[in-house]
């Protein structure tokens, strides 16, 4: 309360923001004096607060807090370590039932408590204030909402919001961080390594965040013959950490750069105004990725963008201006600490302003934090908010040209779009409700439709995403007080600029506030079912577009002469269809002008959205094969080795301009094993395997030593033939290696076949132990495999009846369990054979976890207790399309940037009905029927976003299909 109250005179934004209609400037960095996007707003010279009612006035006020009460904890069988009592926060004690739900956790049961003790502080303390917090368990909604219902005068409602978001930990997560077997156990004590667990146990009290010490991770996979389940183990161990959005980001930055000392890499810092981070990064990070190239070195830098203030009680906070870097020797550190100062000392900025409601921005900041700061790493630009809640609605964008700051606000408002506003004025009220009526219904329309909503003087104002908010009005219109007397509703809807014509003819419509980028369209109706029939045909006209990438020589082959082709294709559609050429974006030679550039669009409204697909391929098969439509794929490289790849970046570059395609790696931070593959289908996959020819593997064959074998092995005809025909033919190596510390069960001394070879050779290593068998088998030496084997497939469901016929093309497959990579062993291997018998026995239950964990529930079910190893094996080869999802499959055509700001939805391509009679008063999503072409061709890389961004329910292709009706 006492920190609400000092709040009270402040205010959060700076006094050096300009008008939004300025225009841009360039000056030097080092004569800049930064805004600081925490000031408090009490400064001299702060724009005053947005328009609001009396201060006089009472209004109630009602949001849900995005607690995450669906995340569940670790498994408590893979727990080997655990930081403080994390186990006693992230698990179920062992009396509860068995199907007590996720939300009622400890650590979801504390926050939940200490919420509640705040509202009480504020409800208690001197300033007229009232807040109540709401548990709801909505039948339509998976858990429990958690909602606060606040009632008091503008201000202080609005300053309470802000003090109750900013004191909250909001969006409970889980990250983890793979990590090598060897680094953190003791092989000889069979125990983790102490220094490792006490750097743990730092980082988590430093921090504010739970970290536990998981087994490797477990991944089911069937079979595509028989359909059998097989369970793949991840040869790495997992620390995962549990925390709000931001500790958990810092403590992952603490563990990566713990494990960069335990590689023996040495670690400095250094500092310079957070706001300049992703402009001295560049677009895609390029920049960086040079210098990391340049000084072998791995450069950490906090999230471009932070949430909310809260910080957990006793733990620090990440200084925003400090990055970290890591490298082999001093003096790489020191020369990647120069580069970035030259860079830094030779920035200069250019700068834009623009209006965003407080609401969308507070919507933005709590729902769509992932892609802003997506859209500052593509750009290189830096884009300043206002803090959570504080009700400011001005957004700076700083960058190094004005092409990337357009492009960086075209985008964010193009996100503002994806939310709606609308209000409901009772004009003639029979009875007036209480103020517990009033919080009773609030809190349940909010509930239930996951938007934000407050009642003043008879008028409801609604603010949220756009399913959110014609949710609300659903629920609001079957209440007592909306059905008894006269009633306004104004839905207000924002669109871009160059979208107005599509929005004409049907319905009568306000077209209003028109600004440098955006527009606004409020339907009116005196009645909601009018307001449903004319929000129905307004969103029938949005525009519904596609976006994809064409070389610019075909532009003029598929636009024909005087245009015939494209104005035929155009009219059998009804479809618009426009091209941009480089000069168009920019000019030419730009590094804008990638293979990721879309530079084709097709717009039309979104009644005729189905069409769309039918314009791009028949453009696209004009297209020459070499040349067409865009794809990506994931490859799997595992992270540490990313920098011995980003050290070959000239030789990366060359397969990129030979394949036309690109590759694209992780952010440091993000610790990530997937390297993305983009450019034409039929390039992609040699791409992918030529990338993958600079990747090493190996395999250790392990053998039970005998003398025919060493004889063999040493022979004139294994060193000077075999050897160079399994590299000719099979484009693998093979060393022989003894160790004599190394013995079977029965305590003979062991043999190992060292084989090397590449990931896209992987799938000729089973082929290449086939022939050499072969050979062991004409020398008479018998074999005896102790480590290593790889089962050949079966092929087909009744293999097991042919296994009494001696026929080398009816083998009979062991039953063995497989894995998903030739070089890594079986899941069903026993432990014994890659680290101490003692391992697990000691580290399942240590002693300091062995009575907690007895007494605690599994959070969440292992994967040990549903799949089972099955006796075929899986491919033998790694090279796999992981993902054929297209690469930002949904952007605005327009920008160069490749951000994919509409969500992701898991049906790429759904409609949804709409008309006059289409509406379902129910709030279930499935309630919406869905319809169209699922399986879009080649998984394509579909569309861009037009001005009037995809929304809630915009699907993969990039364009907002036919917008249903009210849930």
């Amino acid at each position: 309360m006492q920190k609400l109250a000092a709040n009270m005179g402040m205010r959060h934004w700076s006094d050096r923001i300009q008008s939004p209609s300025f225009g841009m400037s360039s000056r030097p960095n080092m004569n800049m004096t930064p805004m600081n996007p925490h000031q408090k707003t009490g400064a001299p010279g702060a724009p005053p607060l947005s328009p609001s009612p009396a201060a006089d006035t009472t209004i109630h006020f009602a949001f849900n807090v995005p607690f995450a009460l669906d995340l569940a904890g670790p498994n408590t069988e893979e727990i080997l370590h655990a930081t403080g009592d994390s186990v006693l926060r992230w698990t179920h004690p062992g009396d509860a039932p068995d199907d007590v739900p996720i939300y009622d956790l400890p650590v979801h049961a504390q926050n939940l408590a200490t919420l509640q003790n705040l509202c009480q502080e504020l409800s208690r303390g001197p300033l007229p204030i009232d807040a109540h917090v709401i548990l709801t368990a909505p039948k339509l909604v998976k858990g429990q909402v958690v909602t606060v219902s606040l009632s008091g005068a503008p201000e202080l409602v609005h300053k309470s919001r802000e003090t109750i978001l900013s004191d909250t930990p909001l969006a409970l997560r889980c990250t983890t961080v793979d990590v090598d077997y060897g680094l953190i156990v003791d092989s000889a004590a069979g125990a983790l390594k102490k220094h490792v667990t006490d750097a743990l146990d730092t980082f988590a009290a430093f921090c504010g965040v739970d970290i536990f010490i998981l087994g490797p991770k477990l991944t089911p996979t069937v079979d595509g013959l028989n359909g059998d389940v097989e369970v793949i183990r991840d040869q790495r161990w997992r620390v995962a950490i549990y925390g709000d959005i931001e500790s958990t980001e810092h403590a992952k930055t603490q563990v990566l750069i713990f494990i960069d000392k335990l590689l023996g890499r040495e670690v400095d810092r250094f500092h310079f105004e957070s706001t300049l981070h992703p402009i001295v990064c560049g677009r895609s990070r390029k920049n960086i990725k040079l210098i990391e190239s340049a000084t072998n070195t791995a450069i950490y830098f906090p999230p471009f963008a932070q949430l909310s203030r809260y910080c957990p009680p006793n733990a620090n906070r990440r200084n925003p201006d400090e990055i970290f870097i890591t490298g082999e020797n001093p003096q790489g550190i020191e020369l990647a600490k120069r580069k970035i100062h030259d860079l830094v000392s030779r920035t200069k900025l250019f700068m834009k302003d623009a209006i965003i409601s407080p609401a969308k921005i507070d919507s933005i900041l709590l729902s769509r934090m992932d892609k802003v700061r997506k859209i500052m790493e593509v750009n290189g630009a830096y884009i300043m908010f206002p803090p959570l809640a504080s009700q400011r609605n001005m957004i700076r964008v700083q960058g190094v040209e004005g092409l990337q700051i357009e492009r960086t606000m075209k985008e964010i408002m193009s996100l503002a779009g994806q939310f709606y506003f609308a209000s409901w004025w009772v004009q003639q009220a029979v009875v007036v409700p209480s103020p517990h009526d009033i919080r009773s219904m609030l809190g349940d329309i909010c509930s239930n439709s996951d938007a934000d909503i407050s009642f003043d003087k008879m008028m409801f104002t609604i603010t949220g995403s756009d399913d959110a908010v014609k949710s609300a009005l659903t629920v609001l219109s079957q209440t007592e007080l909306v059905t008894m007397g006269g009633q306004q509703i104004r839905v207000k809807i924002e669109l871009a600029n160059e979208h107005k014509e599509f929005v004409s003819g049907n319905v009568q419509i306000i077209f209003d506030s028109f600004r440098e980028y955006n527009f606004d369209i409020d339907v009116l109706a005196s009645s909601y079912d009018s307001m449903k029939q004319g929000m129905s045909l307004v969103e029938q006209e949005m525009p519904a577009s596609i976006s994809f990438h064409v070389p610019d020589q075909y532009h003029k082959r598929i636009i024909g002469i005087g245009g015939q082709h494209i104005q035929r294709i155009m009219k059998k559609h009804s479809v618009f269809v426009k091209f941009s050429n480089a000069m168009d974006r920019g000019g030419m030679g730009r590094e804008d002008d990638d293979v990721k550039v879309d530079n084709v669009i097709c717009r039309t409204p979104a009644r005729n959205a189905q069409n769309l697909e039918l314009v791009k391929t028949e453009i696209l098969d004009m297209v020459d094969r070499a040349h067409s439509e865009f794809t990506s794929q994931i490859v799997h490289v595992d992270r540490l080795y990313h920098r011995q790849l980003v050290a070959r970046l000239q030789e990366i570059e060359e397969l990129e301009k030979k394949w036309n395609c690109k590759i694209v790696f992780p952010s440091t931070e993000q610790a990530s094993d997937e390297v993305t593959v983009t450019g034409p289908e039929w390039q992609v996959p040699m791409c992918a395997d030529a990338f993958l020819g600079m990747v090493p593997e190996t395999h250790e064959l392990v053998l039970t030593r005998t003398p025919s074998l060493v004889k063999f092995l040493e022979s004139p005809e294994f060193v000077n033939e075999l050897v160079g025909k399994l590299k000719t033919q099979h484009e693998v190596a093979v060393e022989v290696h003894e160790n004599t510390e190394d013995k079977t069960e029965e305590g003979n001394r062991t043999t190992t076949l060292l084989w090397k070879l590449t990931r896209n050779n992987a799938g000729g290593l089973r082929d290449a132990i086939d022939y050499l068998m072969q050979q062991f088998t004409a020398a008479n030496v018998e074999v005896k495999v102790v480590k290593g084997a790889l089962p050949r497939p079966k092929s087909d469901s009744f293999e097991d009846t042919l296994q009494y016929f001696d026929s080398k093309l009816l083998q009979h497959a062991p039953a063995t369990v497989g894995t998903d990579s030739p070089t890594k062993p079986a899941f069903g291997d026993n432990l014994t054979q890659q680290r101490p018998t003692t391992l697990f026995d000691k580290l399942r239950k240590p002693s300091q976890l062995l009575s907690s964990l007895d007494r605690r529930k599994n959070s969440s079910h292992s994967m040990n207790m549903f799949f089972k190893g099955s006796t075929n094996v899986s491919k033998s080869s790694l090279i796999s399309i992981e993902s054929t999802r297209s690469f930002n499959a949904d952007r605005n055509p327009w920008n160069d940037s490749g951000v994919n700001l509409p969500d992701e939805d898991n049906n790429p391509w759904p409609t949804r009905q709409f008309g006059n009679h289409g509406f379902d008063h129910k709030l279930s999503p499935n309630n919406i029927p869905h319809g169209g072409d699922v399986t879009p061709r080649h998984s394509t890389r579909a569309s861009g976003d037009s001005g009037r961004p995809s929304t809630s329910h915009s699907t993969n292709s990039g364009y907002p299909g036919p917008i249903g009706p009210f849930r």
